[in-house]
């Protein structure tokens, strides 16, 4: 285990908020500027134009996972719908991008820094972090902003749990995420904030209540097995009452801040992406559409109505008592 300290990442240019109101319409249209600006080696996932989405491989089983009471009932997305309908920008804008583009990414050997307002800053091999853990099945609903749903069977454990382990001290009220950052293998970075592009690496955050919550978990599983690429292996974020995007991927560092950190959609379109963003049937002026109804995959129609918190409000509502959900959305 290696102590390690990095300086903090500087903020970039924040792109024109208004173009944001479509997420992937914007991006495409930076690439095809960045096209007529550097060629196209900048172009998210060009290469995986001729190919066709596959679901991922089965990887290794996960051993000595125990059922959880916090997993839904409801019936469970296939392992092929999961793993080829993904957003994972890293690796391009479309759904079937990082099915095609991320299984060549290198997740061992993995290593997590810690840092911040902690007593035990280090960096920690992934299988440090495992060790001594009890893994969970925690099938979970999932809500993305666009207004499509899934549910998923992960494989992980409490955040709260290795919060502990890393002793915040007083001063920490917010844990922030950050994710890897690596143009090599990951295409969709390679256009820079300056041509329009996402300001990277991805960032992400959690008051400390939230991340302490029992049901926000790391997961390293999908279906009983590790976690496949394009879903954000080897270690993502989930936390099941907010938006998917809260839910970072591939994390490489947790940092333990006093204020409130400025996460990468908040920075790119802070009217549509707010610090909180848990799902909010009645806020449909603060993103790109209604968000009063959802479409549960494989389905086409925006059949299901959308729960207050994603349905999990019996659990995590005390969280909020007192705030204003439509001014902190």
């Amino acid at each position: 285990m290696l102590i390690k300290h990095e300086a903090d990442i500087p903020s970039s240019e924040i792109t024109d908020k208004k173009v944001y109101v479509n997420r992937r319409d914007f991006i495409r249209a930076a690439a095809g500027t960045a096209v007529a600006a550097a060629g196209v080696g900048l172009v998210p996932g060009a290469a995986a134009l001729l190919q066709a989405a596959t679901p991922a491989p089965h990887g290794r089983k996960l051993e000595n996972v125990k059922p959880s009471a916090f997993s839904t009932q409801e019936k469970l997305n296939t392992w092929e719908q999961i793993t080829t309908y993904n957003n994972f920008y890293e690796f391009g804008t479309d759904k079937d991008s990082p099915s095609m583009l991320a299984h060549s990414m290198k997740t061992e050997p993995w290593t997590l820094a810690v840092e911040g307002e902690c007593n035990k800053p280090a960096t920690y091999h992934l299988e440090d972090i495992l060790k001594g853990v009890t893994l969970e099945d925690r099938i979970y609903r999932h809500r993305c902003v666009e207004g499509w749903s899934m549910v998923i069977p992960w494989v992980g454990f409490p955040l709260g749990d290795l919060i502990k382990r890393c002793e915040p001290t007083s001063k920490a009220q917010f844990v922030e995420f950050t994710t890897l950052y690596d143009p090599k293998q990951m295409p969709g970075t390679r256009l820079p904030a300056v041509l329009g592009g996402l300001n990277w690496p991805y960032r992400e955050g959690l008051r400390m209540d939230e991340a302490m919550h029992p049901l926000a978990i790391l997961a390293v599983g999908l279906y009983g097995e590790v976690m496949p690429n394009q879903d954000g292996a080897p270690i993502r974020l989930h936390v099941p009452w907010k938006y998917g995007f809260k839910s970072v991927k591939s994390i490489v560092k947790i940092r333990f801040v006093e204020k409130q950190p400025t996460t990468t959609w908040m920075q790119a379109a802070p009217e549509y992406y707010s610090f909180y963003s848990n799902v909010n049937p009645g806020r449909t002026n603060s993103t790109f559409r209604d968000q009063s109804t959802e479409r549960r995959l494989p389905s086409f129609f925006a059949s299901y109505k959308t729960q207050m918190f994603n349905g999990y409000g019996d659990q995590v509502a005390s969280l909020y008592a007192g705030m204003d959900l439509r001014k902190n959305f």
